[in-house]
């Protein structure tokens, strides 16, 4: 027995007694005579879980279960003769005679084995095959009478030896690629000349499962089981040749990293030698800088795997620069890092009112933020959007707030973006990537809940590289920016706790749903009174600051510094005031220089020599004695301002003309004008037909600058009323709204500008909408205290408080009244 192993299942030596000390394989002979032994009519029945056993084939079993042991022990004792039948479901620990396969082998019990751990363990060979006919006992083990299994006999052809010359060919070719077949089955293989035992010990052996191997077994047809067995063998040797060729490739690829390996440890070595940071040296400072990270567990494992990968690449391919740039970004952003908001409101509005003198809607709104945030504490950040004209203060706004929450502070200019990956960033795919300005912004501020300044939202761009306003939604969307994606960074940056002040001249650029994601705060122009403390307050102490020039040495006046208002600047802001101011401290700092004499306080005459002489006349009312001149109020970019409409009357057929570089709304008011004056002349003691008599002409100077809008609407019509009836308007009047062919006043927007224009131009009474009244109760009573408001509804209303009584006294009047 020293030749055999048991343990090896890929012997199969037919065994002719116990003391044999060399086992032939079988022969044809030995295979029919074994085939033709006469079967008892019962057997013992050992059910086998996990292999089938065919005939002719040595296997060895491990015996468990208290029946197997007890039925293989006294059937040693006889004449060693078992019946070996597979189970159908392997789960089963005590399987039925019903839970047993129908066909299964005679097997002869060649040797009994005692294991040192325990177990027993069987060694059999398979004689025949039979078929279960009927359980005798269940108890002690299973008895059952059995019958012949009919084969079918085979005839020998070339087929049939072509057939089995393949398997026996592809059997080898297995044999010699698997490493766990030992050559000596390629030696049986070779020496078995039986095709039924060729078979059997090859199906034996298949990387099969028990089912297909049972399928096997219950083959009566010789030619269709070495069909089935062909194909099996086929499928296996394409597992194996695939296998082989993967390993092949890995075993390729290992020896490649294997060489870069040992290169890399040498430039290591040499990198040291020169003093240089080694890539193991710079690995373990990332790895070090991670673990003092807060970031979440998704994050955190990003950072690893990105790691990971960078450990992979040659640290002298171009990748591994954009790698290491790629995890910096990653471990210098502030994942999870907060400033403490300071909840001392009283301090907050100290601050701001030391900032920024007016302003009190945009000072309310961020004390309310501050009040609903210290007591929920869990406040999504407001998005705020400042519109108004230039210089009002909008952008340093922001830094003021900022500095009320002690929060960081950072701004990001949106002007002349066209670019969408400037908000997103690019993928780090392409060369040269970068994170978006978003991201960096966050980075540089080293919070993730500063105060973010979006400038001049309005001035964003749009072409073929995408649209910036559009990729702001994501970012500026309450419900949405808690998971911002930028496309260099690839995960979700939250951006909840962030608070966003946008800027904005003018909101007719920015996009509707960009805008519908924004609070809206209207930050209008300063009042004269508003200006002239700003600048005793702001603008002097900054200037002389920059300037190098004490309050000692210069003061200037609240009437020196109406007059640079008045005389040296059009604007709603205080840009050009400041501007002023520090040519006027620059003069004053040449004089100390230069020894020459000059007063501390500043008077008008040395202000005309430093700025020369005034570049605008004061805002002026013209005191017109002729019919068909009114004054209107205007909004610009710069503010308030008045202009006026001028009508005048020719003998013609009844032609408008109009000039003055109008616009289509501003054309079609005038139209409008004229036709309800033409409706409604009785109304107004004018004959219908002098309109067919005489042409109209009107002029809205100065003509060189365009001017559009709904606003003068009402003051065409009265222009066209004073020409028609010759009646002239009330002095100091002036007047705004919009008019529709029904007669009715709508209301117009940039009041507040428009009050202050007319202030400075000394005008004391004003026709507005009454739907504009609640614009009006905004502004501080101090400032329009000297002003009437007439708030009107009907625009013959407009034309009875507008115009006076008497008629004007000319020729033109006579002809007028004559036609």
């Amino acid at each position: 027995m020293s030749n055999f192993d048991p343990f090896d299942f890929n012997q199969a030596i037919p065994i002719i007694n116990e003391d044999t000390e060399f086992f032939p394989l079988l022969s044809q002979q030995d295979e029919d005579e074994m085939s033709n032994a006469d079967l008892p009519e019962s057997l013992s029945i050992l059910p086998l879980r996990n292999t089938v056993l065919f005939p002719g084939v040595v296997i060895p079993i491990t015996v468990g279960r208290d029946k197997s042991i007890k039925l293989v022990k006294e059937a040693y004792k006889g004449d060693r003769i078992i019946g070996v039948v597979s189970q159908q479901d392997m789960s089963i620990e005590d399987p039925s005679f019903e839970q047993l396969n129908k066909v299964g082998t005679v097997a002869m019990i060649i040797k009994i084995l005692q294991m040192p751990d325990g177990n027993t363990t069987v060694i059999i060979q398979g004689k025949q095959r039979f078929r279960l006919h009927e359980l005798i006992q269940n108890d002690p083990y299973i008895k059952a009478r059995i019958e012949r299994f009919e084969e079918k006999k085979h005839k020998k052809n070339r087929e049939f030896n072509a057939l089995m010359s393949s398997i026996k060919e592809m059997a080898l070719q297995i044999i010699q690629l698997s490493p766990h077949i030992p050559s000596e089955a390629g030696i049986a293989i070779k020496n078995i000349e039986s095709p039924g035992f060729l078979i059997n010990f090859i199906s034996s052996n298949l990387n099969a499962d028990l089912q297909f191997k049972q399928h096997l077994l219950e083959i009566a047809d010789l030619d269709k089981r070495a069909g089935k067995v062909l194909e099996q063998l086929d499928v296996e040797l394409q597992l194996l040749e695939l296998k082989t060729q993967i390993q092949n490739k890995v075993r390729g690829d290992l020896d490649k990293q294997q060489r870069d390996y040992f290169l890399n440890q040498q430039l290591k070595t040499i990198q040291e030698e020169l003093g240089g940071n080694t890539p193991d040296l710079e690995m373990d400072d990332l790895r070090k800088r991670a673990k003092a990270k807060k970031w979440s567990k998704e994050v955190n494992e990003h950072f690893t795997k990105e790691l990971d990968k960078l450990a992979r690449i040659n640290p002298a391919a171009a990748d591994y620069s954009v790698q290491v740039n790629y995890l910096e970004l990653l471990l210098e952003l502030p994942w999870h890092e907060f400033t403490k908001d300071n909840f001392d409101l009283q301090r907050a509005k100290r601050i701001m009112d030391k900032d920024h003198y007016g302003l009190e809607k945009v000072k309310r709104r961020i004390i309310e933020y501050l009040a609903v945030l210290k007591l929920k504490n869990n406040m999504k950040a407001p998005i705020l959007c400042l519109v108004g004209p230039p210089g009002v203060g909008k952008t340093s706004l922001g830094k003021s707030i900022a500095r009320a929450l002690g929060r960081k502070y950072t701004r990001m200019a949106l002007g002349g973006i066209r670019d969408e990956a400037e908000i997103r960033g690019h993928r780090k795919t392409y060369i040269g990537a970068m994170p978006g300005r978003i991201i960096q912004s966050l980075k540089k501020a080293g919070a993730s809940n500063p105060v973010f300044v979006l400038d001049e939202i309005d001035k964003v761009g749009s072409d073929f590289r995408g649209d910036p306003s559009s990729a702001l939604l994501e970012v500026l969307d309450p419900e949405q920016n808690n998971a911002f994606y930028d496309h260099y960074v690839e995960l979700d940056y939250d951006l909840s706790n962030v608070m966003f002040i946008a800027t904005a001249n003018s909101l007719s650029n920015v996009q509707p749903a960009l805008l519908d994601r924004m609070e809206v705060i209207e930050v209008n122009g300063y009042t004269i009174e508003e200006k002239i403390e700003i600048a005793k307050k702001h603008l002097i102490p900054k200037q002389r600051e920059l300037h190098g020039i004490q309050a000692k040495e210069l003061s200037i006046r609240s009437k020196i510094i109406e007059k640079i208002i008045d005389e040296y600047t059009r604007e709603s802001g205080v840009r050009g005031l400041e501007k002023k101011i520090g040519s006027i401290i620059r003069g004053v700092a040449t004089h100390i220089v230069m020894g020459t004499p000059i007063a501390k306080s500043i008077d008008a005459e040395e202000v005309e020599k430093i700025l020369g002489a005034p570049i605008f006349d004061k805002e002026f009312y013209e005191n017109n004695e002729v019919a068909g001149v009114v004054t209107g109020l205007a909004w610009t970019q710069v503010g308030g301002d008045i202009l006026y409409i001028e009508s005048s009357l020719s003998p013609g057929k009844g032609k408008l003309t109009l000039t003055g570089n109008l616009g289509d709304v501003m054309k079609e008011s005038a139209s409008i004008a004229m036709a309800y004056l033409r409706a409604h002349s009785e109304e107004f003691g004018v004959d219908y037909k002098v309109f067919d008599q005489w042409d109209v002409h009107i002029h809205v100077p100065a003509g060189a600058t365009p001017k559009d809008g709904p606003s003068a609407g009402i003051t065409m019509l009265t222009a066209l009323a004073s020409s028609f009836t010759q009646r002239k308007v009330k002095e100091k009047l002036a007047m705004t709204g919009e008019i529709t062919l029904r007669g009715k006043v709508l209301p117009v927007g940039g009041i507040k500008e428009k009050i202050l224009a007319a202030k400075r131009a000394n005008i004391k009474q004003i026709i507005l909408s009454k739907a504009n009244k609640k614009d009006i109760l905004e502004i501080k009573e101090d400032y329009i205290k000297d002003l009437t408001f007439h708030y009107v509804t009907e625009m013959h209303e407009v034309v009875n408080i507008a115009l006076l009584s008497q008629k004007v006294k000319s020729p033109k009047k006579m002809d007028l009244e004559q036609a």
